[in-house]
């Protein structure tokens, strides 16, 4: 049975790559973003397959206005990709207030606002399947991104605890989270580092931002297979809450949280002093 997808940040990168690959897969798509006219140049030959529509995830009116027109295309929205995001990268110190409020302004508000306005559609229809992309950096932190990290720690707890609380009406909820592809993620267009300067802070951070840079294009990660896969999740009757996505993921998420098990363990014994007696 063919699928309506609901994709947001389609102009490039793995968003791109999803929808190329819904497309491919025979299913219907919204492919979303901030310049309508560039989605069209990539998305035109789809024909009637495919519907592109402007908006900026961070303005909950774009979404609402967004979903209005997906319905009356398409009549109801089966999966969610919340995709549209982008890397604050920096020493914390370094980064601006204003800088770290965009960040979450983009990365976790406008998710939040694209996933209010679809949940109506697919509580009525009672199914759906919704899918965020989060990131290594949702579960284990990294020098140089605390901003990012921060985020996407965000995205991984709203989207457990939303899987909890839609479940009852078939919408199923899954967290992607990709190791290191190759995308412009870590390109200067696309890239934010910190706009302030310490002393304290300059050869980490000059170390940091060259390590980074010195990855961009070289990442492991096929962002066409990774848009395959998501297809092949949205087909299943029981997808995970979790995906990890790549060797790199695998490894950093074994390693993080037999970390985490270790800790856990080796400190039990304190924790439970904190029980009252009743």
């Amino acid at each position: 049975m063919s699928k309506v997808w609901f994709i947001t940040g389609t102009g490039r990168g793995i968003g791109e790559q999803i929808a190329k690959a819904a497309l491919t897969a025979g299913d219907r798509v919204v492919a979303t973003g901030r310049n309508a006219e560039q989605l069209q140049q990539i998305y035109g030959a789809y024909g009637d397959q495919v519907i592109c529509l402007p908006l900026d995830a961070t303005r909950e009116r774009d979404a609402v206005r967004a979903v209005e027109a997906a319905r009356e295309r398409f009549g109801s929205i089966d999966v969610l990709v919340n995709n549209a995001g982008y890397g604050q990268l920096g020493l914390f110190e370094e980064i601006a207030s204003e800088d770290v409020e965009r960040q979450f302004q983009t990365n976790v508000f406008g998710l939040m606002h694209v996933t209010r306005a679809v949940l109506p559609v697919m509580r009525r229809q009672r199914r759906g399947h919704i899918l965020n992309l989060s990131s290594v950096g949702g579960f284990m932190g990294f020098d140089g991104a605390s901003i990012y990290c921060a985020a996407k720690f965000a995205v991984e707890g709203f989207s457990e605890s939303l899987a909890m609380e839609v479940a009852s009406f078939g919408i199923n909820v899954t967290i992607v989270e990709p190791g290191f592809f190759r995308t412009d993620f870590l390109d200067k267009k696309s890239v934010q580092y910190g706009s302030r300067q310490i002393a304290d802070y300059a050869e980490s951070s000059s170390h940091s931002r060259s390590t980074y840079e010195a990855y961009n294009h070289k990442q492991p990660g096929d962002p066409v297979k990774l848009g395959r896969v998501i297809v092949e999740l949205s087909a299943m009757a029981e997808p995970p809450l979790h995906f990890v996505a790549g060797t790199d993921a695998v490894g950093f998420a074994n390693s993080t949280f037999e970390r985490r098990r270790a800790e856990v363990d080796a400190f039990a014994a304190l924790s439970v002093t904190t029980d009252g007696d009743y």
